[in-house]
C-alpha cells in the first residue's frame, strides 16, 4: 500500500470572516492511498483551533505504518483531521476495489440531495443585510456571530432573508447569560438554533438552562466519547469529519448520538468537494446539513458534488466513493 499527502490550496470566492479571525483560502490536505492498482482519495483541513497545522498533520500521517486496515486506523490516530483524511481515502478505496459504491460498503441506503445551509461571512450590519439579501433565495442561512454587535447583525439579516430560515453560531462568542438575553429575540425572529454559544470548556453553564432555541455542540463534540459530557446542556450535535476523524467515526457517532436522544447536525470546515464527498452520506435524514464549503470557494476539483435548488447532491464515482 502507497500513500501520499499533497497540500493544495483553493482560493475563497471572497474573505471569509468569523469571530476568529479572517481567510482567504482553503488550505487542505490531500491523501492518496493506492493498493493494488486502485486509488482512494481523502481531504482534511487542519484547524488551528485544535492546535492542528499542515505540518503537525502531515507528519501524523507520513508516521504511519506502510499497511494497516481501516479498523486499525482507528487506533492508530486519534480522531482528527489526519485520520480523517486517511480514513475516507481507505473507504474510497475499498469502494473501487469492490467496484461498488462507498454507501454500498457502509451497508446504507442510496444517497440522495439534502438542503444544506449557505454561510454569511461576519461583517457590519449592513454588509450582511445585503448579502442576505443576495442569498435571500436560499432555504437555510447561516449566520457567524459571536461578537458585542450580534443582535445588530441578526435583525440585518432577517430583513435582508424574510423567508430563509436561519441558524446562527456563535462560534464559543457568547455567556449563559447572553444567551439567555438574546433568545427571546432569537424566537422572534425565527433562528432555528444556535451553535456553540459557550466555550467548549466552560459549558456547564448550559446545564438546565431553558433554551427556547435548540442549542447544538460544535466545538465540545468531537467523537462518541463526547457525548456523555453533553447530556442536559445541548440538544444536538455537530458531526464533522475533520473532528470525527473520518467516515467511520462520524456514522458512529451519528449513530450513538440519535440513540442518546440528540438530533444531528451534519457540518463542515471551509474545504473542496472532496471534503464534503463523505460528509453527504452522514448527512441523510439530519436535521440540518451545513456542507456550504466548496460554495465559498473560487475553484474547486475537476469533479465537483451537484449543489441546486435540492440541495448538495451525493458525489459522482470520480470525484469519491
Amino acid at each position: 500500500m502507497r500513500m501520499t499527502v499533497t497540500e493544495e490550496r483553493f482560493p475563497l470566492a471572497e474573505v471569509f470572516t468569523i469571530s476568529r479571525g479572517s481567510k482567504t483560502e482553503a488550505a487542505v490536505l490531500t491523501v492518496t492511498v493506492e493498493d493494488g492498482g486502485a486509488k482512494g482519495r481523502g481531504e482534511c483541513v487542519p484547524y488551528a483551533r485544535y492546535g492542528e497545522t499542515l505540518t503537525s498533520v502531515t507528519a501524523e500521517i507520513d508516521g504511519l505504518p506502510e499497511r494497516f486496515t481501516r479498523a486499525e486506523l482507528q487506533a492508530l490516530l486519534p480522531a482528527g483531521a489526519a485520520r480523517n483524511a486517511v480514513d475516507c481515502a481507505l473507504w474510497d478505496l475499498e469502494a473501487k476495489q469492490a467496484g461498488k459504491r462507498a454507501w454500498e460498503v457502509a451497508g446504507l441506503a442510496a444517497p440522495g440531495p439534502e438542503i444544506t445551509a449557505y454561510t454569511l461571512s461576519l461583517g457590519t450590519p449592513e454588509e450582511m443585510r445585503a448579502k442576505a439579501a443576495e442569498h435571500g433565495h436560499r432555504p437555510l442561512l447561516k449566520i457567524k456571530l459571536g461578537t458585542p454587535d450580534d443582535m445588530a447583525r441578526l435583525e440585518a439579516v432577517r430583513a435582508g432573508a424574510p423567508t430563509s430560515r436561519i441558524i446562527v453560531d456563535a462560534n464559543e462568542g457568547w455567556s449563559a447569560e447572553v444567551y439567555a438575553d438574546l433568545a427571546p429575540h432569537l424566537v422572534r425572529l425565527g433562528v432555528a438554533l444556535v451553535e456553540q454559544p459557550l466555550p467548549a470548556g466552560d459549558d456547564e453553564a448550559l446545564m438546565g438552562l431553558e433554551r427556547p432555541v435548540p442549542v447544538c455542540a460544535d466545538e465540545s463534540c468531537h467523537d462518541r466519547t463526547s457525548l456523555m459530557g453533553l447530556k442536559g446542556k445541548y440538544d444536538m450535535v455537530n458531526i464533522k469529519l475533520d473532528k470525527t476523524g473520518g467516515l467511520t467515526e462520524a456514522l458512529a457517532l451519528k449513530q450513538a448520538a440519535l440513540a442518546d436522544g440528540f438530533s444531528i447536525m451534519v457540518g463542515c470546515m471551509v474545504g473542496s468537494s472532496l471534503a464534503m464527498a463523505p460528509a453527504v452520506l452522514v448527512a441523510q435524514g439530519a436535521l440540518v446539513t451545513d456542507l456550504d464549503g466548496p460554495l465559498l470557494l473560487a475553484q474547486d476539483r475537476a469533479e465537483p458534488l451537484g449543489y441546486d435548488e435540492a440541495g448538495v447532491h451525493p458525489p459522482s464515482a470520480a470525484l469519491w466513493g
